[in-house]
């Protein structure tokens, strides 16, 4: 850790993501207070969550084209700088006339969000080189859950104080400037290396799903992330309604049962961060999701608040490694010219997984159960595993054909 934080350059871009991570923690909780208290309606709710989600699935591909072809430090920057601006927007939002106005401005906010975080993580290897590529990593993911978890204390915490939601969003605001001030400060170029591509802008945007069916690292993390949320989407929605209607547990837990997998997947960072010299990316993809498509199964059997406590925390230990194995092994298979691509295509391809899981997770409750989808769930997520692990082997050279 000491060592990348001498590095000036990943010094600076760390602080901003932190900063820039409480910030969209703020917004994202803040968001469906405002829907909440203006309109009462749990549709007004979903909406909202749904106009976040939407850029993600609509835009993330072709956002990954631009961000191979734009200077990357520029897109930081510009999108910081936009959304400190448009984030206020949300201030006009008193009555439930103006919905249209929130629904509006979070689905822009959200689709100019989509840009700034391909662009940052194909920052990272510029930065940092291939070497200190899983610890930076590791770090940054770290950063990023503890300054949501924050963030998303910080707006609980004034809004409750003040009556009011609208200097969440003051805040947030000043949380924008601030990264936007902190990576013009970074001196890397940030150019893409892409930028100069001949290439029809079709054609671009179908090389980074190409390039994830070609190579078989970056086809295991394909197939391993998309099955994983096609179990864990319903669980993840389906945790309110298991902690509050089959186990009869108060809502004033759901606090202490985040922090106990947040703190886990933190102690977990710090680890990979520490060894990462010595720990190889697919395997802590492997293991991680093995583990996790265990412990998640195993919550179907929870009884009280301390057996799903300590199972959110064996989550915890196995998630964070898994996902700084995903992003190490995109930033060293993926050329830097098509890193945008690659990471925007597999961030559509999860997005769409989760959607269809969330919208199963009704139906399959009703059919099965909800501890049986949490079963279910886990058996996704070790299959994932299992695909992941036979992807990820090199295949063997037939020594005939050498012949």
């Amino acid at each position: 850790m000491r060592e990348l934080l001498r590095i000036r350059d990943f010094r600076i871009f760390w602080s901003a993501l932190s900063i820039s991570a409480f910030g969209d923690a703020l917004t994202a909780l803040a968001l469906l207070l405002t829907a909440q208290q203006v309109t009462g309606s749990t549709a007004a709710v979903a909406l909202t969550a749904i106009a976040i989600a939407l850029p993600s699935l609509l835009f993330g591909m072709i956002a990954g084209v631009y961000v191979d072809r734009w200077n990357r430090k520029r897109i930081t920057i510009l999108s910081d700088s936009i959304r400190a601006v448009l984030v206020l927007a949300f201030l006009l939002v008193d009555s439930p006339d103006r919905m249209w106005l929130l629904y509006v401005v979070a689905f822009i906010q959200a689709a100019i969000g989509i840009f700034d975080e391909p662009a940052k993580s194909a920052l990272i290897p510029e930065m940092v080189g291939s070497e200190r590529l899983l610890g930076a990593n590791s770090l940054s993911m770290t950063s990023r859950i503890v300054a949501g978890v924050v963030g998303t204390g910080v707006a609980g915490l004034v809004a409750g104080l003040t009556g009011a939601v609208g200097p969440v969003y003051v805040i947030d605001g000043a949380t924008f400037a601030a990264s936007a001030f902190l990576m013009s400060r970074l001196r890397l170029t940030g150019a893409a290396p892409g930028a100069d591509s001949e290439h029809h802008f079709w054609a671009q945007l179908g090389e980074g799903m190409k390039l994830l069916r070609s190579s078989r690292p970056l086809r295991g993390v394909l197939v391993g992330a998309t099955v994983v949320m096609l179990g864990l989407g319903a669980v993840n929605v389906l945790l309110v309604p298991f902690v509050v209607g089959t186990l009869k547990i108060s809502e004033t837990w759901f606090g202490a049962l985040e922090a106990s997998q947040v703190s886990a997947m933190v102690l977990a960072g710090v680890l990979v961060t520490t060894l990462a010299k010595t720990l190889k990316p697919p395997a802590m993809v492997v293991l991680g999701l093995g583990g996790a498509g265990v412990v998640v199964a195993g919550m179907a059997a929870a009884s009280s608040v301390w057996h799903l406590m300590a199972l959110l925390f064996l989550v915890g230990w196995f998630v964070a490694p898994a996902q700084a194995g995903v992003s190490t092994i995109f930033q060293t298979e993926a050329p830097p010219e098509l890193l945008g691509r690659a990471t925007a295509s597999l961030s559509t391809a999860i997005t769409a997984a989760n959607v269809t899981s969330m919208a199963m997770a009704g139906a399959a409750a009703a059919l099965i159960g909800v501890r049986g989808v949490f079963v279910v769930g886990g058996a996704l997520t070790t299959l994932a595993a299992l695909l992941a692990a036979f992807l990820f082997r090199e295949p063997k050279t037939n020594p005939s054909v050498l012949a």
